[in-house]
């Protein structure tokens, strides 16, 4: 299984609204608002890199109201 954690920042007021489109993703596995410099962190799980990276890319930093995003990826092998 790949796993990547992606760390959102949001216009202000719109954290809830975000939280709640992830979490009807697919492969959207955690999602948590958090304190400090990002607004909300996602856990995203596919068994292809390929499908994790496009939900990324073209589902999550597309959301309405996502100003920025960090990725880390899962190194195989080592979780």
């Amino acid at each position: 299984m790949e796993t990547a954690y992606v760390l959102l920042n949001c216009d202000l007021g719109c954290e809830e609204t975000i939280i709640e489109d992830l979490k009807h993703m697919d492969s959207i596995s955690e999602v948590s608002g958090t304190y400090g410099a990002y607004d909300i962190i996602v856990k995203v799980e596919n068994s292809e890199r390929d499908k994790l990276r496009d939900i990324i890319i073209w589902k999550i930093r597309k959301l309405e109201h996502v100003r920025s995003t960090l990725t880390l990826m899962g190194i195989p092998g080592q979780n």
